[in-house]
């Protein structure tokens, strides 16, 4: 796996973070459009390319590992409190556990996102005739994800009143998590029997996260306003573009 994939999913994670804790209050209003066009574009990434590789195989038993995808995230997203969506609740919450639970709940939904990069290569590989680019667009995704993420974590840890120093730890352990999600995909690519598993279970993963994204509103209500509606076409545009690059 390209060393720049690893690098890549680092330091997107602290030019989101790290503003927040360095410098003065940040505008957080482009948070909820950021988020909408990358739910939208990774909800078009994994209809496109993840769903129908893992569909090549056993199709009742591959639908039974979507939802179980579906149900971790889920769960994953009572301990992060939403914060991969654009949550952040300051004054619910205001204890050491809830920011060690918000954290790990995040690093696993970080490490999960990273784990098809690797895998994703030598799956297709083995189901059609040729390589493609798809990883790579995959990982634009990520990028456009976790940036917005890392940034609404270090808002609340900020506006907590949670010490910089702590702060800045919990950022640099974030951003390690996908690049191992990576490193453990390339282990999982060597075990041909769980790629599909593995993989299945980050589709469910992505179509939870994705569509939570999509189906909020700013306002809490079912209108989603014009701008909203501009951030999700250009995502699944960008993503439907991907095909061409086969």
């Amino acid at each position: 796996m390209n060393l720049l994939y690893y690098l890549a999913l680092f330091i997107c994670v602290l030019l989101g973070g790290l503003p927040v804790l360095y410098g003065r209050r940040v505008e957080g209003k482009w948070l909820h459009y950021a988020l909408s066009f990358s739910g939208a574009y990774i909800l078009s990434i994994t209809v496109l390319h993840l769903m129908p590789m893992v569909f090549g195989f056993r199709q009742m038993e591959t639908g039974l590992y979507v939802l179980l995808g579906f149900l971790i995230q889920l769960l994953l997203e009572q301990f992060s409190g939403g914060i991969e969506h654009g949550h952040m609740h300051t004054h619910e919450h205001n204890h050491k556990g809830f920011f060690l639970t918000l954290l790990l709940g995040l690093s696993l939904h970080a490490f999960i996102e990273g784990l098809p990069l690797a895998s994703w290569t030598e799956l297709h590989h083995h189901l059609v005739e040729h390589r493609d680019s798809t990883p790579l667009w995959f990982l634009v995704g990520l990028i456009l994800h976790k940036a917005p993420a890392a940034f609404a974590l270090m808002v609340v840890f900020r506006e907590s009143g949670l010490r910089r120093n702590i702060s800045l730890a919990a950022l640099l352990f974030f951003a390690l998590m996908s690049p191992l999600g990576v490193a453990a995909g390339q282990w999982v690519a060597l075990k041909s029997q769980w790629q599909m598993p593995v993989l299945a279970i980050v589709v469910g993963s992505f179509l939870h996260i994705s569509t939570t994204i999509l189906f909020e509103t700013d306002s809490g209500g079912h209108q989603l306003s014009l701008k909203k509606i501009a951030a999700i076409l250009l995502g699944l545009g960008m993503g439907a573009l991907s095909l061409a690059a086969h």
